[in-house]
């Protein structure tokens, strides 16, 4: 556990920048990071992400069930589905921006957020290139945490490459990295490439 507590600060930290980037509206978000002994630290319920202390972490394991007294993030067993498809993954953290909730809910009916020749798609893993495209996986919301994971596995283990990101329509995004800067980094990139894709949908004019 000697990494513990400046998992937790690290993680305080990020939530702190996050916030600031207004991607941490009133108590949302969640995030986490995996411990050397496998276990997960991730943030309590209810949490303010940018006053986050030591003490609004608790550690569960790798199936969510809890290790430390109270209650974690109810999408606990998100974290843990990407911790068990990705063994690279160091930690996950889960943002909402104002363009990423709406272009997610303009994109009605599609499983997917394409991403095409943006600069910035050099963020992810293997792209040498703005010349290409890049989908973030896209699933309608849902409050079964257990029927989500299921629904997000099957499409998480066939990737190829890998992305180490995908959205809940009209909620969030989810990225992650083998350690939090690079976490936090996919989160920064990915929310900037989401504000691009809805600033261009409104200059098309695309409808819903």
């Amino acid at each position: 556990m000697s990494d513990l507590p400046s998992l937790a600060q690290a993680l305080a930290e990020a939530g702190r920048r996050l916030d600031a980037r207004g991607l941490a509206p009133a108590t949302a978000g969640n995030y986490s990071a995996r411990l050397a002994d496998g276990a997960i630290l991730i943030t309590r319920s209810g949490a303010h992400k940018g006053r986050l202390t030591q003490a609004q972490f608790m550690r569960v394991a790798p199936d969510g069930a809890a290790i430390d007294p109270g209650k974690s993030s109810a999408e606990t067993l998100l974290h843990c589905l990407v911790y068990a498809v990705d063994p690279g993954a160091g930690a996950v953290l889960h943002t909402h921006s104002v363009a990423g909730t709406v272009l997610s809910r303009a994109l009605e009916g599609r499983d997917g957020i394409e991403l095409a020749d943006y600069e910035l798609l050099k963020i992810f893993p293997g792209v040498t290139t703005h010349r290409t495209s890049v989908t973030l996986p896209l699933v309608d919301n849902s409050q079964d945490m257990p029927a989500l994971a299921a629904q997000l596995r099957p499409i998480l283990e066939r990737q190829e490459p890998p992305i180490p990101a995908f959205y809940i329509r009209g909620h969030g995004l989810y990225a992650w990295g083998p350690t939090l800067e690079a976490a936090e980094a996919m989160v920064e990139g990915c929310e900037f490439l989401l504000a691009c894709a809805w600033e261009e949908l409104k200059l098309n004019g695309v409808a819903r």
